[in-house]
């Protein structure tokens, strides 16, 4: 038998679905819907819960339980590294992820601070550095609005980026075309890049930094990005609240028969 807490929270969330509660609009208090038949005060409460874990609504003091917007921003995959778009022209990777998703965006939705630090194992490791050697980190936190989207620290060779913009901790992207057109400015033009993603639970900072309701996982990006001839001029660390993006990769196809054809 179901219980009648599940019950009543299909009900809800098939209300929701159905667009008869619209992303922002508070849901009825616990006593409304108990009034109304629906349960006891514990039963809506624990119908509310499975809707918080279920990533439809999110609760806190003083705004009660509020349907999550449910579209989320796309995380453009090769496209938003395009160089017509930060070399030739202004349009950084989080600003080409808004476009394309149709959200507005102001240059002020990026901050950051920079610090020269010990590179972790897996940034020495990445940039072929020594144990103990000291890195510049970049540290991003990006929202949209009021809201924080995923932050994203690149590190970086000091001899790469000391004198540029990419050691400045101004608000936004680091000038016309951002980080990438800084190295390119510098003489390190970006060639291929290799991208990790992974799921996992936030950690309690991460949890307060992103502002997560309860349940919510983050993705982790670990991007490495090189010049031609193989030298990483960035090793970066972002994390996404999981349920705010949408990832979406468009590529060609490979063919490595045909490669080896051509030896």
């Amino acid at each position: 038998m179901t219980p009648k807490w599940r019950e009543l929270a299909d009900k809800l969330a098939a209300q929701i679905r159905a667009g008869e509660y619209a992303p922002g609009e508070q849901l009825p208090h616990i006593r409304e819907l108990v009034e109304a038949g629906e349960g006891s005060k514990s039963t809506v409460h624990a119908a509310y819960k499975a809707l918080e874990a279920e990533g439809l609504v999110t609760s806190s003091r003083g705004h009660g339980t509020v349907v999550r917007e449910q579209v989320p921003l796309k995380r453009l995959g090769i496209a938003r590294y395009d160089k017509a778009k930060w070399r030739d022209g202004d349009e950084v990777a989080f600003i080409a992820d808004r476009v394309a998703s149709g959200r507005p965006y102001q240059r002020g939705e990026q901050t950051q601070t920079v610090s020269l630090v010990e590179a972790p194992p897996a940034v020495a490791e990445a940039h072929g550095l020594p144990p103990g050697a000291q890195v510049y980190a970049r540290a991003r936190l990006v929202k949209q609005g009021d809201r924080p989207t995923h932050t994203l620290t690149s590190y970086y060779r000091p001899e790469h980026v000391e004198g540029t913009r990419l050691v400045d901790p101004t608000p936004g992207p680091a000038g016309k075309g951002g980080g990438f057109r800084v190295l390119y400015d510098a003489g390190y033009e970006i060639d291929h890049m290799r991208e990790e993603l992974f799921a996992r639970i936030p950690t309690p900072e991460e949890v307060k930094l992103l502002q997560l309701p309860a349940g919510e996982p983050v993705v982790e990006l670990h991007r490495t990005t090189y010049t031609a001839d193989g030298t990483v001029v960035e090793y970066a660390i972002g994390v996404h609240a999981a349920s705010r993006f949408a990832w979406v990769y468009d590529f060609k196809v490979p063919d490595s028969t045909k490669q080896e054809d051509n030896r």
